[in-house]
C-alpha cells in the first residue's frame, strides 16, 4: 500500500556526482538512491536527470518522503572517471562521497527508497502489457523478461552485500520477498562507509545501484507500453 505523503514544491539544491566517460556520463543525485540518468556529456546528463525529477518524486512519495521540485538546482560535488560499465549504460563506480558514514536514521531513509523502487517496478509491470513496444531496431525484452532480468541482478547484488541466495525460484514470491527483505536489513544498518561484506560496495552505493536498476526498468516499461 502506498504511504500517505505530501509532495512539497519549493526551491531546492541537490548535490549530484558525475561519472564520466568519452561516450557516456551519468549524473546521480547523491542523497536520492536510484535517481541517476545518463547522456553523452555531463551537461546533457544533468538535463535528463532534471527531466526525470517528477518521475522520481513519485518514488519518494511511495517511500513517504518529499522531493521538492520547483526551481530545483544541481550542485556538482564530485566528478569521477567511469569504466567500460559506464559506457555500457550502468553507473558502475562508487564515488568518494559514497564512502561517507551512515547513521541508522539516514540508512533507514535510503533503504525506504530502495523498497519504493521495487514497489514502483512491480506496480508498473502489473499495469503493463506483456508485449512491449519494440525499440528502434526491433529489440527489447517483454515485461516478464524484464522482471526476470531485474531479479537475476538483485541476486547478484545480494551476493555483493553478503547475502547468498542459491537456487532461488523466480516464481516463489515469498522467497523473492525474503531475499529483498534481507537486502533491506543490510542497507538499514548504520555504516562507517566501508565496503559491505568486505567486498567492493559501500552501503550508499549499494542502495543506489539496486534502486537505479529497478527504476531504470520500471521507466523502460512505462515508456514502451502501448498507450
Amino acid at each position: 500500500m502506498r504511504r500517505a505523503a505530501t509532495l512539497t514544491l519549493m526551491t531546492a539544491r541537490i548535490d549530484i556526482t558525475l561519472e564520466e566517460m568519452p561516450k557516456r556520463t551519468f549524473a546521480t543525485a547523491t542523497e536520492w538512491p536510484g535517481w541517476s540518468r545518463s547522456a553523452k556529456t555531463g551537461d546533457e546528463a544533468r538535463l535528463v536527470l532534471m527531466e526525470y525529477a517528477p518521475r522520481y518524486a513519485l518514488v519518494a512519495a511511495e517511500a513517504g518522503q518529499e522531493l521538492r521540485l520547483e526551481d530545483v538546482g544541481f550542485d556538482v560535488v564530485e566528478r569521477i572517471a567511469g569504466s567500460s560499465g559506464t559506457e555500457f549504460g550502468v553507473p558502475s563506480r562508487p564515488t568518494e562521497r559514497d564512502g561517507r558514514p551512515l547513521t541508522a536514521a539516514e540508512a533507514n531513509r535510503r533503504a525506504d527508497l530502495v523498497a519504493a523502487a521495487w514497489t514502483v517496478l512491480a506496480r508498473t509491470a502489473a499495469g503493463a502489457p506483456e508485449e512491449l513496444r519494440k525499440g528502434p531496431r526491433g529489440g527489447g525484452r517483454n515485461t516478464s523478461k524484464i522482471l526476470g532480468h531485474v531479479l537475476d541482478a538483485d541476486r547478484a547484488y545480494a551476493n555483493e552485500i553478503g547475502i547468498k541466495t542459491p537456487g532461488l525460484d523466480p516464481a516463489d514470491d515469498a522467497a523473492v520477498r525474503s531475499m529483498r527483505d534481507e537486502m533491506l536489513a543490510v542497507l538499514r544498518a548504520a555504516s562507517d562507509g566501508s565496503p559491505l561484506a568486505g567486498r567492493r560496495w559501500p552501503a550508499r552505493y549499494a542502495g543506489h545501484r539496486i534502486a537505479w536498476h529497478a527504476l531504470d526498468h520500471a521507466w523502460e516499461i512505462e515508456d514502451r507500453s502501448e498507450a
